[in-house]
């Protein structure tokens, strides 16, 4: 796709991984600039709304509230002056990421040792049989 391209609602759904539904929420809240309109009314989305959707997606992925969310397309949008706060939003996110990394891999640990321990039983009761 080039600069001058668009996709629909549907392809860019199909692109994304979410909805149609959820691409209209994001519009209408404000996570999504106004989606530029085809002559037919329906939304056409450029590769700038693709590259934004794709990191709001990481976003939510990284478990940001939605609210977090926003407030940080209304930072986006006021401009290079609000990068201060955009990098402090981001940057207490990722110590949450990381502080969640931390407890999956602690329950990682507890599993991988449930595991070893079903498998030692289990390797125990074949071998009385």
């Amino acid at each position: 796709m080039n600069d001058t391209s668009t996709r629909s609602i549907a392809e860019t759904a199909e692109h994304t991984g979410l909805t149609a539904h959820t691409l209209r929420y994001y519009e209408r809240i404000g996570l999504l600039d106004p989606v530029d309109r085809g002559p037919d009314g329906r939304r056409r989305f450029r590769d700038a709304d693709l590259a934004w959707l794709a990191f709001l997606t990481r976003l939510r992925v990284t478990g940001m509230s939605i609210r977090d969310m926003k407030e940080f397309a209304e930072l986006r949008r006021a401009g290079d002056v609000t990068a201060s706060a955009r990098l402090e939003l981001l940057s207490h996110h990722r110590d949450a990421v990381r502080r969640r990394i931390a407890e999956l891999a602690d329950s990682l640990d507890a599993l991988d040792t449930k595991i070893d321990h079903y498998r030692t039983l289990a390797a125990n009761a074949t071998s009385r049989r």
